[in-house]
């Protein structure tokens, strides 16, 4: 699983720059409303935990995953794809414009789904999978 040089740090890059794009046209494609709550950050960090945690267990129980396709697409595309930044600014906002309970809902919800969506991605895809992908 060694790669040398380049390679990896250019995966990062490449993935992290198609996840940050298709994050940023589905914000540009379904804003949210002021003062609402933010749906868009919390299905992207929800359905990208989600991702991470079938693409992680899959990598880990494959005999010989390509040593690139975990920086590109978990790091790069995921990582780039989910945004605790937004989700942390939101938060803010939210408190900002006196939406305190919504806020805190946002601010506590988010972390909370997004956990179990890759704890239930990771159970599903070793339960599909069977023996190969409970390593």
């Amino acid at each position: 699983m060694r790669t040398t040089g380049s390679r990896v740090p250019m995966a990062v890059a490449v993935g992290g720059v198609v996840g940050a794009e298709i994050r940023y046209l589905l914000g540009v494609a379904f804003p949210a409303a002021p003062g609402g709550w933010p749906w868009t950050t919390f299905w992207i960090n929800v359905s990208g935990c989600l991702l991470i945690g079938v693409l992680y267990t899959v990598l880990a129980g494959a005999d010989r995953p390509n040593p690139l396709l975990r920086p590109l697409l978990g790091v790069g595309v995921l990582g780039g794809f989910t945004t605790f930044s937004a989700w942390s600014v939101e938060t803010v906002q939210l408190a900002g414009h006196g939406h305190y309970g919504l806020a805190l809902g946002y601010a506590l919800a988010s972390p909370v789904v997004a956990v179990a969506a890759c704890a239930l991605a990771v159970a599903l895809t070793r339960r599909i999978g069977g023996a190969r992908w409970t390593r």
